[in-house]
């Protein structure tokens, strides 16, 4: 069965001339997928009988099944959890800002394969990648339970389970159909991958030609530190990454966004801050401060207000803005580094 969500708009026309209809049958398929979001072939009702039967017979829209669906106490967060036709489980979060922005933060993989020490996803290991329709189909779940409330999703961010660009492929191809004005038509500066620093899909991502936000995951201003956080950095140390984020800067001319989980009198030191306001100072980004969110694997704490705000005032002092995040969900695991499918399901 072909998923139709794993289509452009140009695999899709020719799919549905290849079955022996006219290619305008698929503008009218795209539109009910996209503008429309149904979810049935019989809701299609501008396509002649047979087609709808072709497409029932030949083809599926998405495959995921709600498992479970959890609000956090403030009513202002929301985690589904999927089933996929294979049996694997992600997470999907929608977050409600300021009564108006309403932002899904998708997975790219069930699982992760970075290994960085204080996430859950990536404590649990890595399963597979998903397919551009697996991550298309969780904003357009996310967008139509919005729209039936009145609302609309006006943000997505990759940062869900798993390595957007370890699944660059399937990633970029979803932010296409994400950002297409006859997609789901989200607007490209509303939209944000993030990564752990893979740099040779950071140089890759620059020639894109998109206009996309770029978040990657710091953690830490020195090599050794960094390497115990996140092993990745092992094969891309942070000469080559802040090179590669430079060009990337020079290329785009976006500021880029770097990610600090901050843990206590771990990475939250005076020390540090000024590690880090030297490393990124005269550099085109910003730096967004997570107070460390609580998983089983890992023992760390978040750190004080205090040492956070003076961390921010240090950085301030190289030139370096830095804001920190709200903790949103952490009630119902589903803040940053929280998602852990297999506590969920009760498997672990």
């Amino acid at each position: 069965m072909i998923n139709l969500l794993d289509l452009d708009q140009a695999g899709l026309r020719e799919q549905i001339v290849v079955w022996g209809y006219p290619g305008y049958r698929a503008e009218q398929i795209w539109r009910w997928l996209y503008t429309q979001k149904v979810t049935r072939f019989e809701e299609m009702a501008n396509l002649p009988p047979d087609l709808r039967d072709d497409l029932t017979n030949q083809a599926v829209i998405g495959g995921l099944e709600t498992v479970r669906e959890i609000l956090s106490a403030d009513g202002e967060t929301t985690k589904y959890l999927f089933q996929l036709p294979d049996g694997q489980t992600i997470e999907t979060v929608l977050m409600e800002y300021d009564g108006q922005r309403r932002t899904a933060c998708i997975s790219t993989q069930a699982g992760c394969a970075m290994g960085c020490v204080f996430c859950a996803t990536g404590q649990m290991g890595f399963a597979r990648h998903l397919s551009s329709g697996e991550i298309v189909e969780q904003a357009l779940y996310v967008a139509r339970q919005l729209e039936a409330q009145g609302e609309r999703l006006s943000n997505v961010v990759l940062m869900g389970m798993g390595e957007p660009f370890h699944n660059y492929e399937a990633s970029l191809a979803a932010i296409r159909r994400i950002i297409d004005p006859e997609g789901l038509g989200i607007g490209q500066r509303h939209v944000t991958i993030s990564t752990v620093g893979m740099v040779p899909a950071i140089r890759r991502f620059a020639a894109e030609g998109l206009q996309v936000r770029l978040a990657i995951s710091l953690h830490a201003a020195t090599d050794e530190e960094r390497s115990a956080l996140l092993p990745v950095n092992k094969r891309w140390p942070l000469d080559e990454l802040i090179d590669a984020v430079q060009d990337y800067v020079g290329q785009v001319g976006r500021r880029v966004t770097f990610e600090w989980t901050s843990i206590a009198q771990e990475n939250d030191t005076p020390e540090q801050a000024h590690q880090l306001g030297q490393l990124l100072q005269g550099l085109l980004c910003h730096v967004n401060i997570i107070p460390l969110n609580p998983t089983q694997g890992y023992s760390g704490r978040k750190p004080d207000a205090a040492r956070v705000d003076e961390f921010v005032s240090i950085l301030s002092s190289y030139g370096v803005p830095a804001t920190v995040r709200v903790r949103r969900g952490i009630d119902i695991n589903a803040g940053c580094g929280q998602l852990k499918t297999a506590v969920d399901l009760g498997l672990a």
